[in-house]
């Protein structure tokens, strides 16, 4: 049976991207609002200079999770990359495989608001945006402090065109 991320565990993993981006700053937090409602894609170019700041936070913010919960939070970024796998999401963003999973990364990188608006409105998302670093960042961070990779139990991918129910 696989395990699939708990509310309470969602709710902790966006927690934690919201904490991060509070500690980034004011201007970021108004270009990721602004995501959402975007007229063009200015608002993702000029949100890419805070990406690595956001990164750094997330990272301190949640290297004191014991493995248990560092693999709760892989569970969680696999699930929602898994859910954005899909073919008419991937038709507004463009890219190679590699290219589309990256592109999630932002996606999930920019916090519950933009994940929402773009899981219900695939046009909202960004042409060639990324954020290859947020993609694995979990299983990655675990890997460095208890040398193994999490084991999630989820049953899923994170890979491209892995998600059956997206590229019908």
């Amino acid at each position: 049976m696989s395990k699939i991320p708990t509310p309470a565990e969602e709710s902790r993993f966006w927690g934690l991207i919201e904490s991060a981006w509070e500690r980034v700053g004011a201007e970021p937090n108004r270009l990721r609002k602004a995501l959402s409602d975007r007229q063009s894609d200015d608002e993702a170019y000029a949100i890419d200079k805070y990406l690595n700041s956001f990164l750094d936070h997330l990272r301190a913010l949640s290297e004191p999770q014991s493995g248990e919960e560092l693999t709760a939070l892989d569970r969680v970024l696999e699930r929602k990359l898994f859910d954005l796998d899909r073919s008419d999401i991937q038709e507004v963003t463009d890219g190679s495989d590699d290219g589309f999973l990256y592109c999630r990364g932002f996606i999930v990188a920019m916090g519950r608001d933009f994940f929402d608006a773009v899981t219900a409105s695939p046009e909202v998302a960004v042409l060639d945006a990324d954020c290859e670093a947020m993609c694995y960042f979990f299983a990655h961070l675990h890997h460095r402090r208890f040398g193994r990779f999490p084991d999630t139990g989820s049953g899923i991918s994170r890979e491209t065109a892995t998600n059956p129910a997206g590229w019908a």
